[in-house]
């Protein structure tokens, strides 16, 4: 039990403060959403995944978990495809059901999440995070993946008018996250150490305040939504996302033989809730826009309570 208490103080409490605060801020000031998209997506995960890349060892664990992060969105595409059928969804609500179980909060939530809970007890020992590495590792994979396929299979499994694997693609291709993982990786095979430059400096304090940016702008986002709880659908959904994803996490892990932090990393990576960007593709998309919003807003409510349980989980199973 004190494990348990541990965890919600000091790594699912802080997150939700944060995006409290971003809530409130939004109330209060209005802040322009693109310009904090925009701050996040182009400065603050290019500098955090650089960095943290380019500090850890690339392993062949790091390789499959790639591959078990395309495999499970793979199971989650197919689960969510079926089961729209079987519940006989409309067509855009179909769409939408199936990106909300694929795609989760692999930044904002999940970056700040890894980082919280192996900061802190039980994860650290003699006030060490001799994990942290590692499990950062794993989630930029995932994140890597996420914001890939997202921008891909997402855009064209939304049903944009126009919208084509050669469109998904174009897009990739501007991601700064993306060019960020592959310089690191290219500048650790570099004779000389890029620790000492003065950029690294930069990134570092980018990297720094990336997770309360990214709280807070999740903050802000949840703000502008509109919540209706009469709608039945998206809890559906946001029981896929949080309790069979994980599931289903679980049942790779134990597949590809995953032990350790590595097997904690995925699982806790996995329990993340549906992607905001889910909702801003059906809105582009002009798809079921009512059900993409719930969802994401109730399943962020919803994981405080199963994001805990899977840490614990984690703990206690690997």
């Amino acid at each position: 039990m004190n494990i348990f208490i541990s965890i919600i103080l000091n790594s699912i409490i802080p997150i939700f403060v944060l995006i409290f605060l971003g809530y409130i801020v939004d109330k209060k000031f209005r802040p322009d959403m693109n310009t904090l998209t925009k701050i996040n997506f182009y400065l603050f995960v290019p500098a955090f995944s650089f960095v943290n890349i380019y500090t850890t060892d690339i392993s062949l664990d790091l390789v499959r978990v790639i591959a078990l992060t395309v495999v499970l969105l793979g199971i989650n595409f197919v689960f969510g495809a079926v089961l729209a059928k079987l519940l006989k969804f409309p067509k855009n609500t179909g769409k939408a059901f199936e990106n909300s179980i694929m795609f989760y909060n692999s930044g904002n939530i999940g970056i700040s999440l890894m980082t919280l809970v192996f900061s802190n007890p039980p994860f650290v020992i003699d006030g060490a995070a001799p994990y942290l590495e590692v499990a950062l590792s794993v989630q930029i994979m995932t994140l890597l993946v996420q914001n890939l396929t997202t921008n891909t299979l997402g855009f064209i499994n939304s049903g944009g008018e126009g919208m084509t694997f050669k469109t998904g693609i174009s897009r990739v291709v501007k991601m700064p996250t993306l060019y960020a993982v592959i310089c690191a990786v290219l500048f650790k095979f570099l004779p000389f150490d890029f620790i000492v430059t003065p950029v690294w400096t930069a990134l570092d304090y980018l990297r720094n305040g990336m997770i309360s940016v990214a709280l807070i702008t999740l903050g802000v986002q949840l703000s502008k939504t509109r919540i209706n709880f009469r709608i039945k659908t998206p809890y559906i959904a946001v029981f896929c996302r949080l309790i069979f994803g994980p599931a289903a996490a679980l049942i790779l892990i134990k597949l590809f033989g995953f032990e350790g932090v590595l097997a904690q990393a995925i699982f806790i990576a996995s329990s993340s809730p549906t992607a905001v960007n889910t909702a801003l593709l059906t809105i582009e998309c002009r798809g079921d826009v009512d059900f993409a919003v719930q969802t994401v807003t109730l399943s962020t409510l919803f994981s405080a309570v199963t994001m805990t349980a899977a840490v614990y989980l984690a703990y206690v199973l690997f």
